[in-house]
């Protein structure tokens, strides 16, 4: 080719050359071996998005599988719908927690022998406000004296209505029968609940690489299989098993002790799992979330990943300080001071505000000077009033933790 005076003209990049392709590559013998480079690299990111989808799908069918769903108990509460009560406002939320006392399964024959019963080792009643600003986790103890309905047993038939202590209501009828006295008791709808075993708890608390606690003393109790020197150490499961469930061992070796031991262990793991070496993490969050949907069984309306991460997201965006802890106002009963009564009238107190979804304020428990009283003789948690004008009771936050 040559130019307009006759002379060779310079080759132009940008026009397509037979031999070697034009400058952007994309032609010609040369060029062949840029595009197969391009084509197995698209397909190679195709095969990783495509497995990444994949992979995320597969994960999110397990842990959906993981979930049991407790159809019993549904079918039983909707045959005594008329006598619960009502949601008094709607947003809000009220969820059933109940620890396990079963031996029956792989990992828990080692905490006593299976009689094919099992009893509520640990009910707790979690209020989720309406404007998600907080949450409230009442304990209810297992010797507390209650009325007891009717109930279905699994095995057939039904018990009569009686007066007896609460955790029976757990071994005569399951979590119906479980959910419908904490009702009868409180005045308060229960949406939702989940029952967890030993082994679930253990998994959880491993899940998360252990949960810090301070020990005063060291403990030595073999029923509770619990050996630890004292000082500040971190809990794997097992020992926080044995740490939440010690009776002999730890405090002065009352129930009410105990709850209290688990309300803050039950915080420093709240606090463990909101911080964002779990929650953004997906190595230490899968197994989380692999250990509590395999631990857990739940009414339909909880039965699945989506709506547990819904749960979980509403209890991630309360601030630890709002998430609190406190157990239903009691004393010694008056015809046997091995079981509890309901202290009047705080707890219809408490029950009134979590029912219309008022707010409660928790104060930490002043030094003991005797089972069940503070210095001044009154109950531990009777209620003393708030400058706000807000009902004030005995707890405490997640936000304290285990350790000063």
């Amino acid at each position: 080719m040559t130019d307009r005076a006759g002379t060779p003209a310079e080759p132009d990049p940008e026009r397509e050359n037979p031999e070697t392709g034009g400058g952007d590559g994309t032609s010609g013998p040369a060029a062949e071996p840029r595009r197969h480079w391009l084509r197995w690299t698209a397909l190679g990111v195709s095969v990783v998005l495509l497995g990444a989808a994949g992979t995320g799908w597969w994960l999110y069918r397990k842990l959906d599988a993981n979930i049991t769903t407790d159809t019993t108990a549904a079918d039983e509460l909707r045959r005594y719908e008329k006598e619960r009560p009502a949601s008094l406002v709607a947003a809000a939320r009220n969820i059933l927690l109940i620890g396990s006392d079963t031996r029956s399964g792989a990992g828990n024959h080692k905490y006593g022998r299976d009689k094919g019963t099992q009893r509520s080792d640990t009910v707790i009643l979690l209020h989720l406000a309406a404007d998600g600003s907080s949450a409230t986790a009442m304990s209810i103890p297992r010797d507390l004296m209650v009325t007891i309905p009717s109930c279905a047993r699994p095995e057939g038939g039904r018990t009569r209505e009686q007066r007896a202590q609460f955790n029976w209501s757990f071994e005569w009828g399951g979590t119906a029968c479980t959910i419908r006295t904490v009702e009868k008791l409180t005045g308060i709808r229960v949406d939702h609940h989940m029952v967890i075993d030993f082994r679930g708890f253990k998994k959880m608390v491993d899940a998360v690489d252990g949960v810090e606690v301070c020990l005063k003393e060291p403990v030595d109790d073999p029923d509770a299989k619990l050996k630890l020197p004292a000082g500040r150490q971190k809990l794997n499961g097992e020992q926080a098993l044995g740490f939440v469930r010690a009776r002999k061992s730890l405090g002065n070796g009352s129930d009410t002790d105990r709850m209290d031991r688990q309300q803050m262990f039950l915080g420093a793991l709240v606090n463990k799992v909101q911080s964002n070496g779990v929650l953004l993490n997906p190595a230490k969050l899968y197994p989380v979330l692999d250990a509590a949907t395999k631990s857990l069984t739940t009414d339909p309306g909880l039965a699945s990943l989506r709506d547990l991460y819904d749960l979980a997201r509403a209890m991630r965006a309360i601030p630890t300080e709002k998430v609190q802890f406190l157990t239903v106002p009691r004393r010694p009963y008056a015809y046997d001071p091995n079981r509890d009564e309901l202290v009047q009238p705080a707890a219809s107190e408490l029950f009134r505000q979590l029912r219309e979804d008022r707010p409660v304020v928790v104060t930490p428990p002043e030094p003991e000077e005797g089972p069940g009283t503070s210095p001044d003789g009154k109950p531990d948690d009777a209620e003393t009033p708030a400058p706000s004008g807000t009902p004030t009771f005995t707890g405490r936050n997640a936000a304290e933790g285990m350790c000063p």
